[in-house]
This record gives C-alpha cells, sequence and structure tokens, in this order.
C-alpha cells in the first residue's frame, strides 16, 4: 500500500511539473508578446520624431504673410502637441517592458512554496 501511495505521489508530482512547465512556456510567450507589443509603440515614436522633424523644417521656412504666420503658429502647437504623444508612448513603452519582465515572473514558483 505504501508503494502505490509513492507512486501516485510521483505521479502527482510529475502532472504537477508537466503544468508548471506548460504555464511557464505560456508565460515566456505572453512576455514575448507584450516585448514585441512594447517595440511596436517604441517604433511609432521614432516615427513622431520623424514627423516633428518635417514639422520643424517647415516651421524655419521664411513666412512673410499673415497667412504663412498663422500657419507657422499651427505647425508650432502641433509640434508641441507630437511631443507630449511621443513621450506618451515612450512611458507606455517602458511601463510595458516592465510588465513583460513581471508576467515572465509570473512562471517562476514563488518563494517559501506558497
Amino acid at each position: 500500500m505504501s508503494a502505490s501511495v509513492t507512486a501516485m505521489s510521483a505521479s502527482v508530482t510529475a502532472t504537477n511539473s508537466s503544468v508548471t512547465a506548460a504555464d511557464a512556456a505560456a508565460c515566456s510567450s505572453r512576455s514575448f508578446e507584450v516585448q514585441l507589443l512594447a517595440g511596436r509603440m517604441e517604433a511609432c515614436a521614432e516615427q513622431v520624431d520623424a514627423v516633428q522633424a518635417r514639422l520643424a523644417q517647415l516651421q524655419l521656412m521664411d513666412w512673410q504673410s499673415p497667412a504663412g504666420l498663422a500657419y507657422r503658429s499651427s505647425l508650432r502647437v502641433q509640434a508641441v502637441a507630437l511631443c507630449r504623444a511621443r513621450e506618451g508612448v515612450l512611458v507606455a513603452a517602458l511601463a510595458l517592458r516592465r510588465h513583460s519582465v513581471r508576467v515572465a515572473e509570473s512562471a517562476l514558483p514563488a518563494a517559501g512554496g506558497y
């Protein structure tokens, strides 16, 4: 009877180990997906940088007419809004990078067996 209990215990342990391995693989996959999303957001921030550079070139043009000056002023407002949006995207990307680490860590067994 003791041998069958030991065998059953080993079977349960093996099953738990395989579930843990599957959970770890799933968490690793999710972590990678979160990292990919963060990378996409960082790429968006780079695209915003390119747009801001083009706006800066337009602002440097010599606008003489009242309409041209109003246009330059409008470009300045848009550039400020883009700068804020870029900062927000980078903050979100950083948060996603941190979250991906936590997702990966969630697959690790808790300390103390809890």
